[in-house]
């Protein structure tokens, strides 16, 4: 059973890129563009990773970070911060949040799967 990827960036580009990627390389993804939608998403079909952008409207991927972590029902999901230039404290503020890791925008896309693969291979709330 392929794993679950939920994809989550306002930019649409980005979005369906990161989509088609992850499809040819077998895994079943989710679609979200906010924050919001993101968790009403994740509560339903509990995805195995989330590629959270930061950066969104209506609801940013730090919130609805803490309103994952915080629900006994997402709360062991794996969550990968998308962030451009990120820098130390940035990412002091992904961890503290509950994400597990983030990746730098842009993306190797060639990495990407293999980046993913290594993030649910030691996902140890599982």
């Amino acid at each position: 059973m392929p794993h679950t990827i939920l994809v989550v960036d306002d930019n649409d580009q980005n979005r369906l890129l990161l989509r088609d990627v992850l499809q040819i390389s077998g895994f079943d993804v989710l679609l979200a563009e906010n924050g919001e939608e993101t968790v009403r998403l994740a509560r339903e079909h509990h995805p195995d990773l989330i590629l959270m952008d930061i950066q969104m409207p209506v609801m940013n991927g730090l919130e609805a970070g803490k309103l994952l972590r915080c629900d006994p029902r997402t709360k062991d999901i794996c969550i990968l911060a998308l962030s451009c230039a990120v820098m130390i404290e940035d990412k002091d503020d992904f961890f503290a949040t509950g994400f597990d890791g983030y990746i730098d925008k842009p993306i190797d896309i060639r990495m990407l799967p293999k980046t993913i693969m290594k993030y649910l291979a030691n996902d140890e709330r599982k």
